[in-house]
């Protein structure tokens, strides 16, 4: 069988793999070496250096996700944000202009508004869900445009085809964070994104144990990304690129059971009494429905609500879970509960949250692999102690 007919389940296990298996491991060793024989490289960022993220461990990881998103050429960096920035600053200097959607991860908010501007690059947001006012946001010096596949805390779902359309017409380069979907439900580099970027701490790795991050898309992009990297210091250790190795391997598992379950838990909140607004894209009362349907192969496993009272009575039901822990990040096996003003969106101040639509009270819960029914036991005791 052609690699190219392989299912994707089954890229996950073997693409990328060694060949031969390294002394016949059935997985690729922890290579605990900075530095490596000097073969006759003759470029310096060729020069096999862990710094310079080309390692065994590195080069396997590459081949797999570049595989698993139909792209060329993948880079595994320290984090999330790692991946970001450095991406960012690869294509953007002093004078151009990036055009970024007004609701994005909390951390990429404060790089775009607060960072970028330092090094003379400016910013206009758009949203990305109403193509009618991207032409009033473009400039002759716009040279990027930046969204996410679904947003960070709302779940919207762009006009993804149409920011594809936008970009080519105006020869931007189109970046995307594909974080809250991973490649289960959505391969950007296929459907024509230039650049997928990922916090692979999150699903892609799945159990809350590392920081990693990944740039997808042409040798030719992912190869300018990485010169950058490689300046910036953003490398990945070998020990962690180890357990990323093994976590995506159970991705497609465990991405599909915590899909499964978010639909079940989203459809429980919406028709509860104490819960005033559900913000999961496979809800057909979402406005991303039909897009999310479009678009993607699933619903995804985040979903972002807001019940009865304020702040107070959202600390009250997140200390009375008993399965959802409170903590910042998402995706792993386990189901985590937080406020994105406290964790996430902290970064932003209260006017930057309110243009994105983000309230106080607003929760955010990343669903694990645990028992529907028991999520949904435990959502039902907590919503019955709001006072």
């Amino acid at each position: 069988m052609a690699k190219d007919d392989q299912s994707f389940e089954t890229k996950l296990i073997h693409a990328g793999e060694p060949k031969p298996r390294i002394d016949g491991a059935i997985n690729v060793p922890i290579f605990q070496s900075s530095t490596y024989e000097y073969a006759g490289e003759g470029s310096y960022h060729d020069v096999r250096y862990l710094r310079l993220s080309n390692t065994p461990n590195h080069l396997a990881l590459h081949k797999k996700l570049a595989a698993l998103e139909g792209a060329e050429a993948a880079l595994v960096t320290s984090s999330g944000m790692s991946a970001i920035a450095t991406t960012l600053l690869t294509f953007l200097k002093a004078g151009d202009h990036l055009l970024a959607h007004n609701t994005l991860y909390g951390g990429t908010a404060d790089f775009v508004n607060n960072e970028l501007p330092e090094y003379g690059i400016e910013r206009d947001l758009i949203d990305a869900s109403n193509p009618s006012e991207w032409d009033s946001k473009l400039k002759p010096n716009t040279k990027v445009i930046y969204i996410e596949t679904i947003t960070n805390p709302l779940m919207d779902v762009p006009e993804l085809g149409k920011i594809v359309e936008f970009a080519k017409s105006h020869n931007l380069i189109s970046m995307i964070d594909n974080t809250f979907a991973s490649p289960v439900l959505y391969c950007p580099v296929v459907e024509g994104f230039d650049l997928s970027l990922h916090s692979c701490t999150k699903y892609i790795n799945g159990h809350s144990d590392i920081v990693a991050g990944a740039v997808i898309g042409s040798a030719n992009y992912v190869d300018q990304v990485t010169k950058k990297l490689n300046h910036l210091g953003g490398s990945l250790d070998s020990n962690a690129c180890f357990l990323l190795h093994r976590g995506i391997k159970t991705l497609a598992l465990r991405m599909n059971k915590q899909c499964e379950n978010a639909l079940l838990i989203a459809h429980f909140l919406e028709n509860h009494p104490h819960v005033k607004k559900v913000n999961f894209p496979g809800l057909e009362s979402s406005s991303s429905f039909e897009r999310a349907q479009e678009f993607l192969c699933g619903f995804g496993a985040m979903l972002s609500f807001e019940i009865d009272g304020g702040v107070d009575q959202a600390d009250q039901f997140i200390n009375h879970l008993q399965y959802a822990i409170s903590a910042p990040s998402l995706g792993g096996v386990e189901t985590l509960v937080t406020r994105p003003v406290t964790t996430s969106h902290a970064l932003m101040d209260q006017a930057e949250r309110k243009v994105a639509g983000i309230s106080d009270s607003l929760i955010r819960y990343s669903v694990g692999i645990e028992s529907a029914d028991d999520l949904i036991a435990d959502l039902q005791q907590a919503l019955e102690h709001i006072s």
